[in-house]
């Protein structure tokens, strides 16, 4: 009887040894997507704080016009 067992033994190791591989080869085929959307999304982020930045430049130009513009009619207090 034992000697029935070690092969169906070592068979079911093989087994899960072969579900351990493809599972670990699907696990870095997902870890890859999400380090590649990841990288995505920090670009996505880095473009609106840039555009941000943009608008807050463009209202300080807006304001030191505003501030010329009450100088020039005496509305500034």
């Amino acid at each position: 009887m034992t000697d029935n067992v070690s092969p169906l033994i070592l068979e079911h190791l093989k087994a899960l040894r072969n579900e351990l591989r493809d599972f670990k080869a699907e696990l870095r085929s997902d870890v890859e997507v999400v380090k590649s959307r990841l990288n995505s999304l920090e670009k996505q982020v880095a473009f609106f704080h840039e555009g941000i930045a943009g608008i807050h430049i463009r209202l300080d130009r807006f304001d030191g016009r505003l501030d010329r513009v009450e100088r020039r009619l005496d509305l500034a207090h």
